[in-house]
């Protein structure tokens, strides 16, 4: 054993102890507060080329995509999605620990949990294919990437909701509940926001019309939004967990 201050009681302590909750919001910020930025700033100072669609008809607002491939939106879209990806597969994990614990004795809700995580590395895994990768270097690299994030995302938040169901009936605990109920509502507003998406989309580059591309992009936002959102709600699931970093004992070092 290590002598003098590296010895001792003390070196087997925590070394970080931080509540799961502060946890949850500090990784939801982190993209919330980067895309309103690279929107803020693509409005601001990059409004012509930002809004420009090959129509040529008036935009008002740049879809996701224009909005995080200019410089400096670029970099600082590219460091908020860097910084958040850690976090968010080591709370992908975590759920399947709690999944796993949960339903230990359920052979499909086991598969089912085994699922959502795949779809949750897949999710983030999109995401940072669409962030690293923009639209204005190699287009069908981004493009797989959003289809990756979106297709993942939804059939994520459709198990997700499914589980959730499973637990409320043999659960006597309100956060639970409420948990389940905001998942059920954000997964069903982000699938209407895709949809209106998609057709704005597709009407836009049918008829060309002046404003469609907005509504558009404004849909665009309401998905990345509520998504946040439904990820938000690991809040209450794991409102009384910590996330600890600690060396392990003296007695267990090889």
């Amino acid at each position: 054993m290590l002598q003098g201050p590296y010895g001792g009681l003390d070196r087997d302590r925590p070394l970080i102890r931080l509540p799961f909750t502060s946890f949850a919001v500090a990784t939801v910020l982190l993209p919330l507060t980067g895309l309103i930025a690279c929107l803020a700033t693509s409005l601001l100072y990059h409004f012509e080329d930002a809004t420009f669609t090959h129509c040529h008809v008036s935009n008002y607002l740049p879809s996701i995509s224009a909005a995080i491939s200019r410089v400096p939106e670029r970099y600082i879209w590219r460091c908020c999605i860097g910084l958040h990806s850690a976090p968010r597969f080591l709370v992908a994990v975590a759920y399947f620990n709690f999944y796993r614990a949960r339903f230990a004795k359920r052979l499909l809700e086991l598969l089912l949990s085994g699922l959502t995580l795949l779809c949750s590395l897949a999710e983030n895994t999109g995401l940072l294919l669409l962030t690293y990768v923009s639209s204005t270097e190699t287009y069908s690299l981004h493009k797989n990437g959003f289809i990756v994030f979106v297709g993942s995302s939804l059939l994520h938040m459709l198990i997700t909701c499914w589980l959730w169901q499973v637990i409320k009936r043999f659960c006597v605990n309100p956060e639970e509940v409420r948990s389940y109920r905001w998942k059920v509502r954000l997964f069903l507003f982000n699938v209407s926001c895709c949809v209106a998406a998609a057709y704005f989309f597709r009407r836009h580059n049918k008829y060309c019309e002046t404003g469609v591309y907005t509504l558009f992009a404004l849909f665009e936002y309401l998905v990345v939004f509520s998504n946040m959102a439904f990820h938000m709600t690991a809040f209450w699931d794991f409102e009384s967990k910590e996330v600890i970093v600690a060396t392990p004992p003296e007695d267990k070092r090889y």
